[in-house]
């Protein structure tokens, strides 16, 4: 201990207290009190005493949810508004949608492409106002996949154009795949995003048909775990989501059509699902509200909304690991719990759908010894719910407060993807060091 850190006042404990604690475990809630100090957790037990005390009588008390599958640089499906938005701004724009997320209970995020690095550490810098983001930068996708966005009229309308710290996804052949990898890994990535079948949102080809082969695919794992990264995958048809399992990817990102073979791989390989049960949904929910979108999209997102819940139920019900993600930037950012309630529908216990937004989120994002649990040396990010937290349709407008690191975020509005401000606390750790 030097004599300058011997000398520095021990940092204000607050202690929540008088509450109910679900701790990220998936066990049942049970009555604690929680104390923060220096941004961490730092005791979890009863009769805690602090230096500030926050009554939470009648609530719990939740780890900070997670959200492993975003866009934050997306601002819905609106084709039109986006070709018309200058190049810059959606990095605006992703402010807002950070914050909104961030309001909604959801302390850490895994952006599923579209943000580079300098959103990542403006967020760890306490430049704008954000759930710890972690990044894939750049969807990698064939010649004529899911993420290729010049379409047959000739215009290009892929979701993210490239620019220096987002080069392009678009890969054909090992060597292709090695190279291009190697570039997203080059430009920061936390995680690698590849697409092994078509998609709802590509107008001109079917989520039930695989793309990239799986020696592509082994190619995007290995240089993935050279660079100590791992490989999600947007898999939606079941050869597609099986050549991404046996190729070794971490997660099956949306999973419509998962067959028993495909449930039995995820199960041997300990892969997740990332179910976005919201995503077509928001999709269709657009085309109602007047966004002109091609025909085949809205028809493919009608079509797999029953086979989506079906798919999810099985796997959960099988054992399959899941976290807890949305595809927001498809729908509104700030609707993230939504996900929630459409999880329980597909017959998922409470306990285990709030344990796919935390401890077993944190655990796929590799974070589960920063985050994620409600445990001492943890980071202080909280959420307290009124009312019984099983109670999962609507539990977004029963949150009463968020923490992260520490501080308490002020929730200035509920509407999805608007602006509000944070205050700080004496517990506030600073964002470098988060």
């Amino acid at each position: 201990m030097t004599a300058a850190s011997a000398n520095r006042p021990a940092p204000r404990r607050t202690v929540l207290h008088g509450g109910s604690l679900f701790d990220g475990t998936g066990a049942a809630p049970a009555a604690a009190d929680v104390v923060l100090a220096g941004g961490r957790i730092v005791e979890v037990g009863t009769g805690l005493d602090g230096d500030d005390g926050v009554d939470v009588s009648g609530q719990t008390i939740l780890p900070g949810f997670f959200d492993c599958h975003v866009h934050v640089t997306m601002a819905g499906v609106d084709v039109m508004r986006r070709i018309n938005q200058p190049f810059s701004y959606e990095f605006f724009q992703a402010g807002r949608h950070l914050k909104a997320t961030l309001d909604a209970g959801v302390t850490t995020v895994r952006d599923a492409g579209g943000a580079d690095a300098g959103l990542r550490e403006a967020v760890r810098d306490g430049l704008i106002e954000g759930p710890r983001t972690l990044i894939a930068i750049t969807i990698i996708g064939q010649t004529g996949g899911h993420s290729d966005g010049l379409l047959r009229s000739g215009y290009d309308l892929r979701l993210s154009h490239p620019h220096p710290g987002r080069p392009s996804g678009l890969a054909d052949g090992p060597d292709e795949m090695r190279r291009v990898v190697r570039q997203v890994i080059r430009a920061g990535a936390d995680v690698i995003k590849v697409c092994s079948t078509g998609g709802v949102l590509s107008p001109d080809d079917n989520p039930r048909h695989a793309q990239f082969g799986r020696d592509e695919l082994t190619v995007a794992v290995a240089e993935a775990e050279a660079a100590g990264l791992s490989v999600m995958s947007h898999a939606q048809g079941p050869v597609g989501i099986k050549n991404a399992l046996l190729a070794g990817a971490r997660s099956i990102e949306h999973g419509i059509y998962l067959d028993d073979q495909a449930i039995e791989l995820m199960l041997e390989s300990g892969a997740w699902l990332v179910p976005t049960l919201v995503a077509p949904l928001a999709v269709i929910e657009a085309a109602a509200g007047g966004v002109q979108l091609a025909p085949s999209v809205v028809r493919k997102a009608v079509e797999v909304a029953e086979a989506h819940q079906d798919s999810v139920r099985r796997a959960a019900l099988a054992g399959v690991r899941i976290a807890m993600g949305t595809d927001s930037g498809v729908g509104p950012h700030g609707d993230n719990l939504r996900e929630l309630g459409l999880m329980a529908e597909c017959g998922m216990r409470p306990a285990d759908v709030l344990y796919a937004a935390t401890g077993s989120a944190a655990e796929l994002c590799g974070l589960a010894e920063v985050a994620g649990r409600v445990a001492p040396g943890l980071a202080a990010d909280l959420v307290v719910v009124d009312g019984d937290p099983y109670e999962l349709t609507g539990i977004a407008d029963r949150i009463a407060q968020v923490w992260q690191g520490g501080r308490r975020v002020v929730r200035t509005t509920r509407t999805p993807s608007a602006p509000t401000a944070t205050e700080h606390t004496e517990n506030e750790e600073p964002a470098h060091a988060r």
